[in-house]
């Protein structure tokens, strides 16, 4: 397995500087199996995406302003792709756990993604879901609004389906050795999820199989490396074909 680690800050701009193909939103889909660490890997691409854009801005800024700098010269400081649009703060993160209907819903919620997000944010306006509590066992009646940002990160299992393909900018598949998996997801939500929890690794192993959402994936990385490294700055980028080596 080849792995080599790459900073979140270089990713972020690979993003904003990436096609924007939902509408004016560059999509991100950070996929992979449960307790990989797809929401950790969310949240710290989410900040260095806030960074890159504000140091965009500047950069954007500074160049206005040094009206005696020819105008090929000041636009070179900024690639191409991020200065137009980079601006909006820090990029909205949907978590696809937020929209199912419950344990049954695993793979069945896109039309409610696809309807209250993903349609609205193509057509350049907010969008919203309603988020679904795990302890009450039903929707919340208050919306989540979800602009229509430069960029949009959904996070959870099947986020970077095949059908999704057409409007990604990026794909990230995130994975982790199978045990490892399963004692995160027992410290964090208790034992008597078990009965429940295997049930679901077995739904989400038939599907990435069948979808091929690892051999698809712009990247792969390693939800748990064991190297010593900086994890705020840096993740560890491994072959698709290490994906199923860490997922056993």
């Amino acid at each position: 397995m080849v792995a080599i680690f790459e900073a979140y800050a270089d990713l972020a701009r690979r993003v904003l500087a990436g096609p924007a193909r939902l509408g004016r939103t560059r999509l991100v889909a950070v996929d992979g199996p449960s307790g990989a660490g797809k929401t950790v890997f969310a949240a710290r691409l989410a900040e260095a995406v806030t960074a890159e854009a504000g140091a965009a801005e500047a950069v954007t800024a500074d160049a206005g302003a040094a009206e005696a700098l020819p105008a090929d010269a000041a636009a070179a400081d900024v690639p191409a792709g991020r200065a137009a649009d980079a601006g909006g703060g820090r990029p909205p993160v949907v978590h696809t756990d937020d929209l199912l209907d419950g344990w049954d819903d695993q793979l069945t919620f896109w039309s409610r993604l696809e309807d209250g997000v993903l349609a609205p944010v193509r057509a350049g306006r907010s969008g919203a879901y309603r988020r679904y509590s795990w302890m009450r066992r039903r929707f919340l009646p208050t919306p989540v609004p979800v602009p229509a940002a430069p960029v949009l990160i959904v996070e959870g299992v099947s986020a970077a389906r095949a059908a999704a393909g057409p409007v990604l900018t990026l794909a990230v598949f995130v994975t982790a050795p199978r045990s490892l998996r399963l004692t995160r997801a027992v410290a964090r939500d208790g034992p008597a999820i078990l009965p429940e929890l295997r049930r679901w690794h077995a739904v989400e192993r038939a599907h990435f199989a069948a979808d091929g959402t690892a051999g698809r994936a712009d990247l792969v990385v390693d939800g748990a490396p064991a190297l010593p490294h900086d994890p705020d700055r840096y993740y560890l980028r491994i072959t698709a074909g290490g994906a199923a080596d860490a997922d056993r």
